[in-house]
């Protein structure tokens, strides 16, 4: 089973990329977590360019989630919100709305930055985007505050707690993914 797990930071160094590559060490045995690492070079949405299967970053973006048993998705919080390049990549893969390959996909929301609060904010706007858009979502946050302090040399999550609380989150994405495999199949 796999997992696709998108980051909404571009950045390198993201601590957002590190927190599911954290992720991915707690998948159980059999499922793989696979990164989406080319979000930058989707295009801004346009409706007119959304014809067929669209521009090609677009088309693979669609192709991996319809791909994915799973989708998990670690975000930073850019004024108070959801970054722009990833907002907009799900503007993108939400079309067409019957069909979109998010549509009944368990997915969950994890979120990391350098504030105080963790990325709350940015984390529940992600939820409601994902839930309109008509994916099954996790209805559990995790926010990582302080972030540039929160990992090690490796990218390990060095807060007990942190570790715990996205555990569990995996946890239950990986129970979501089992209750929806038969209905996706039907």
């Amino acid at each position: 089973m796999k997992v696709l797990g998108i980051s909404g930071s571009l950045r390198r160094g993201s601590h957002n990329t590190k927190l599911l590559r954290a992720a991915a060490e707690l998948l159980p045995p059999g499922m793989e977590l696979v990164l989406y690492a080319d979000l930058k070079s989707i295009p801004p949405y346009d409706e007119d360019d959304d014809v067929g299967v669209g521009p090609s970053a677009v088309a693979d973006l669609r192709a991996a989630l319809a791909a994915a048993d799973a989708v998990l998705i670690a975000t930073p919080e850019y004024n108070g919100s959801v970054p722009g390049a990833l907002k907009n990549a799900l503007d993108w893969v939400s079309r067409p709305f019957a069909t979109n390959a998010l549509r009944g996909k368990p997915a969950a929301v994890i979120g990391a930055s350098t504030s105080l609060f963790g990325a709350v904010w940015a984390q529940a706007e992600l939820r409601k985007v994902l839930t309109t858009i008509g994916a099954t979502v996790v209805d559990r946050e995790l926010p990582v505050a302080s972030a540039a302090d929160q990992f090690g040399a490796h990218g390990e999550l060095l807060d007990d707690e942190l570790r715990a609380a996205l555990a569990t989150i995996v946890e239950e994405l990986v129970a979501a993914v089992a209750v929806a495999a038969p209905a996706l199949a039907a």
